[in-house]
């Protein structure tokens, strides 16, 4: 399995932006795939993740502001991020697990909220 990030950049606070993520490979064995975001000094942390029957999860943080979609025909994963604050600066792993729980992770894309 690979995972292909794109989107991320810079926005200003209460702005919106969307990455992406397009798997490749073998995508049937992928269960789930989402978004993980990671700063300097801290651990990576989950912000959203949709499984292949499109149950979501959010980290609390994006509850309201976020939305994960899955976009079957082109193997991509979206986040919708919408009133962004600064706090979520930060560099945004796409993830994916496959049946077995094994975990894939693409490259990071970086995200800056600021003005």
């Amino acid at each position: 399995v690979q995972l292909q990030a794109s989107g991320g950049g810079l926005v200003q606070p209460g702005g919106s932006l969307r990455v992406s993520c397009t798997a490749s490979g073998s995508i049937f064995s992928i269960n789930a795939m989402g978004w993980y975001r990671q700063t300097p000094g801290k651990q990576r942390e989950l912000v959203a993740t949709i499984t292949s029957g499109g149950i979501t999860t959010y980290a609390d943080s994006a509850k309201g502001r976020f939305t994960i979609s899955r976009d079957d025909a082109k193997n991509t994963v979206n986040l919708e991020m919408n009133n962004l604050k600064p706090e979520d600066t930060a560099v945004y792993y796409c993830h994916g697990q496959t049946y077995r729980r094994t975990s894939y992770w693409g490259q990071g894309t970086l995200v800056t909220v600021s003005s």
